[in-house]
């Protein structure tokens, strides 16, 4: 046998040498839960490890975090009922929760790069992320609204926007709004290809946010479909978007995969909420290994063609990393 593929995995050392993908701390963004109150560290139960924090106490679990390598950030509000209307007019309050909250870390930290949420669903009280009429989530006066909406976080000080509500055309929408605001330098993350997911359930448990009736199947794509989010990219691409997203990453990366291989922006994968739900319960119950089931899934993330991995693992990847330096 004159070619013989296990020379080249004959030891760690060349192992390391031969090895095409690597994950890193730069490739990560963490995301982070802020809730109303002080003092407060609210574990969400369906997230081991995952807590909402108050303000006060989400600036030291960021600077723990800035001090492991990690970089970015990205950001999502909870509310009490009593905060949510039909339009969502509490995330354009200049002195609420989550714009306070954004100056506030921008202040501190100015060096990180802070990414936000653009959608209606943590504000709205018919927990969708556009605006419902006749039991119909109407597209084009969400518009307005996410431009609102995304306005308000530009000034409070975002580095990156993250439009994740699968109506049409917002890219472009928020884009002219902000440009013509003078924000030209902030970035959009587009929520790209955003599937109809079963793997969400946890993150609307840290939030609050389910659909109060029916579900997101008008807006987000059907997990049947490909090609379809080859006519999102483009869309976005052609928008404006700086980077295209796919989320969730695990069941799609195939989807990545396809972005990556069509288009020069970066490519940016949701490693979301159900997914290290599931590789947590796994592990607690002894049956599998949960440092290495997470490597694995981050690198099957990257090698797939991820710039860029939103993952709630950041901080954990991230400790790893120190330990073994």
């Amino acid at each position: 046998m004159l070619i013989r593929p296990r020379r080249n995995r004959k030891s760690e050392a060349i192992r390391n040498m031969v090895q095409e993908n690597v994950v890193t701390v730069n490739d990560l963004i963490f995301p982070i839960f802020i809730t109303e109150g002080n003092n407060k560290k609210i574990p969400v139960a369906s997230m081991p490890g995952i807590s909402r924090f108050s303000l006060d106490l989400l600036l030291e679990e960021i600077n723990e975090c800035i001090a492991l390598g990690i970089q970015g950030f990205c950001l999502f509000p909870q509310y009490s009922e009593e905060k949510k209307d039909k339009f969502a007019t509490e995330s354009v309050n200049d002195e609420g929760l989550y714009l306070s909250a954004i100056r506030k870390i921008k202040a501190d930290f100015p060096q990180i790069c802070l990414m936000t949420d653009v959608a209606m669903d943590p504000y709205s009280s018919d927990g969708h992320d556009g605006l419902v009429e006749n039991g119909k989530i109407v597209n084009d006066k969400t518009l307005e609204i996410l431009a609102k909406m995304a306005l308000a976080q530009c000034r409070a000080g975002a580095d990156i926007l993250g439009p994740s509500d699968m109506m049409d055309g917002r890219v472009g929408y928020i884009r002219e709004a902000i440009d013509n605001e003078g924000f030209t330098d902030v970035s959009i993350m587009s929520y790209t290809a955003k599937y109809a997911s079963a793997f969400y359930g946890p993150f609307r448990d840290a939030l609050d946010s389910a659909p109060k009736f029916g579900d997101k199947k008008t807006y987000q794509m059907n997990p049947a479909n490909s090609r379809e989010a080859i006519i999102e990219a483009e869309l976005d691409a052609s928008e404006g978007a700086d980077f295209l997203m796919v989320k969730p990453a695990l069941p799609y990366l195939d989807i990545i995969r396809l972005l990556k291989d069509n288009f020069q922006q970066p490519i940016a994968a949701y490693n979301v909420s159900g997914e290290y739900a599931m590789i947590k319960a796994a592990a607690q119950n002894g049956w599998l290994d949960g440092t290495k089931a997470m490597n694995e899934a981050l690198l099957s993330i990257k090698r797939a063609g991820a710039d860029i991995i939103l993952t709630y693992f950041a901080k954990e990847f991230a400790l790893q990393v120190k330990s073994n330096s």
